[in-house]
């Protein structure tokens, strides 16, 4: 089950072992199970510190990671953790032992303090890149104190139990048997949910005293190229960002970046965020710029009160997906309709889904789709499909694919859970319904700059006006990136733009001397 490549990896990471670990499993009777305990059997057979047994537990496959001789760890891996989830076993793996996990004193002394008995069960899916950083904060509360325990349920091994619940989307956490939390999170957002603080966590009060040179909003593929070129230029520089990736986290496969065959848009923003670390990038994460003030130096209004204070800014905040628009959508998110399909697809293994988009990325959801779903029926608005002749190639070579163009989504169905949509054919207008269990929207994004709409000169399609610099209407206001009126939407090309206008900025600095 395990690799060459993964075992060179685990006998690299289990040298860090510091107590003995032992794996107890319940395997059930299933396919399943065997292989679950299969893969315990190899993974322990790579270090003298680990072993298996046989346990009595919840769900069948599962099992739990617990130090040699000590108290119950509290962490249940139902499934097999391969995937983005092979991190979070590891880490699991390593943490029990005794090996320190790496949070701040305040996070630590805020883990300590919970007093009352919380039991979290976070369903996900090994294709998730949201997942793994809710699975290894809660694992890593669970391991600090007994009062916590964390169960990671895999949706695709246990999809009766997830359709059970009414789950349509990951992750979606349950704490003490009732549904809790949706969708990414960190560490320090989870504790302060848990304290019963919603919204932002405070920012290091160093980090709000200092004046940078340089403060680049955004995560993607703009802002960490922005902030190499700042960096690499010795100007103080900052990100601030509500996490770092992107855009491209929901890229499965990369393949036109020039010199690049093929990276994962995960490998690619891992990749630029350890470049950032490199340079000595200030990085503030899990925040949001609420607005940008006309001072000088300017001013950062973060979302929970903060403020943040650098000579120049450069906004690359990317885009979001847009939305259908349509009776039902909002009330049946996460509940059938859904907008990543590598994230939520394996939630829908054998069943009838939609994908609304003919252009690259519904071809791309579509075609992997197809390798999980019973069927995949393609709707694009305009009168011909509109992806790349080599996306519309591979789709109709998929006997479980259907391509309808000239179709206009006109509202989702649903009871409780999607179970079908609407559409018009446009050049009959004859209306249609079709019977779905889920629904993927990729019909295109719309730019992140509400924050700045009575700040910045925005177009009529809410994207920020720049000229040839990056400049914007404000002085010392750079942009760049999906959030700019740029032709094209690409990550080549966001990268361009985020280095053009860390270039103008350190212009900008050179030049107000």
């Amino acid at each position: 089950m395990l690799d060459a490549k993964l075992k060179q990896q685990l006998q690299s990471y289990f040298q860090l072992l510091e107590q003995p670990v032992v794996f107890r499993v319940d395997a059930g009777s299933s396919a399943d199970g065997t292989k679950t305990k299969d893969f315990l059997t190899e993974v322990a057979g790579i270090s003298a510190k680990l072993s298996v047994r046989t346990a009595s537990l919840k769900r069948q496959p599962s099992f739990t990671v617990d130090q040699v001789g000590a108290d119950p760890s509290g962490i249940v891996f139902a499934g097999i953790p391969l995937g983005h989830e092979f991190e979070s076993f590891v880490l699991a793996v390593l943490q029990v032992s005794g090996h320190a996990p790496k949070i701040t004193a305040a996070e630590r002394e805020q883990i300590m303090a919970i007093n009352t008995d919380l039991h979290f069960e976070t369903f996900a899916s090994l294709s998730c890149h949201n997942c793994p950083d809710v699975v290894q904060a809660l694992n890593i509360i669970s391991v600090l104190n007994p009062h916590v325990t964390h169960t990671m349920i895999e949706g695709g091994m246990f999809q009766d139990e997830a359709t059970a619940k009414n789950i349509m989307a990951v992750p979606t956490v349950f704490l003490n048997g009732k549904e809790w939390h949706n969708g990414r999170a960190t560490l320090a957002e989870l504790l302060a949910k848990i304290a019963g603080k919603e919204g932002q966590v405070a920012v290091a009060a160093a980090t709000t005293k200092q004046v940078f040179d340089v403060l680049i909003i955004g995560g993607g593929p703009a802002a960490g190229a922005a902030a190499i070129y700042a960096a690499r230029k010795g100007l103080a520089t900052a990100v601030v960002a509500d996490h770092m990736g992107g855009q491209p986290l929901e890229t499965v496969g990369i393949e036109n970046l020039p010199g690049t065959d093929y990276i994962t848009g995960e490998d690619l923003m891992a990749n630029i965020t350890a470049q950032l670390t490199k340079y000595k990038v200030t990085l503030i994460s899990g925040q949001t710029v609420a607005k940008i003030g006309d001072e000088t130096p300017i001013v950062l209004r973060l979302k929970g009160g903060d403020t943040l204070r650098s000579k120049t800014v450069i906004v690359a905040t990317g885009a979001h997906w847009r939305q259908l628009g349509v009776p039902g959508e909002e009330e049946f998110r996460n509940k059938g309709v859904a907008y990543c399909p590598h994230c939520d697809g394996p939630l829908y293994k054998g069943k009838d889904v939609a994908v609304v988009g003919g252009g690259n990325s519904g071809l791309e959801a579509a075609i992997d789709l197809a390798g999980i779903a019973h069927h995949v029926t393609v709707l694009e608005f305009a009168p011909q499909i509109s992806a790349d002749a080599v996306l519309q190639s591979k789709a109709a070579a998929l006997s479980n694919v259907d391509l309808i163009a000239n179709a206009q989504t006109t509202e989702v169905l649903g009871d409780g859970r999607v179970t079908g949509l609407k559409y018009t054919e446009r050049d009959t207008k004859a209306s249609k319904e079709l019977t779905v269990d889920g629904i993927f929207v990729q019909i295109g994004l719309v730019p992140n700059t509400d924050f700045v709409s009575d700040t910045l000169d925005l177009d009529a399609h809410h994207q920020i006006k720049v000229d040839e610099h990056g400049a914007t209407s404000m002085d010392h206001v750079f942009a760049a990136g999906d959030c700019t009126d740029s032709a094209y939407k690409q990550i080549v090309i966001a990268m361009g733009s985020g280095a053009t206008a860390a270039l103008s900025a350190f212009g900008d600095i050179a030049f107000s001397k």
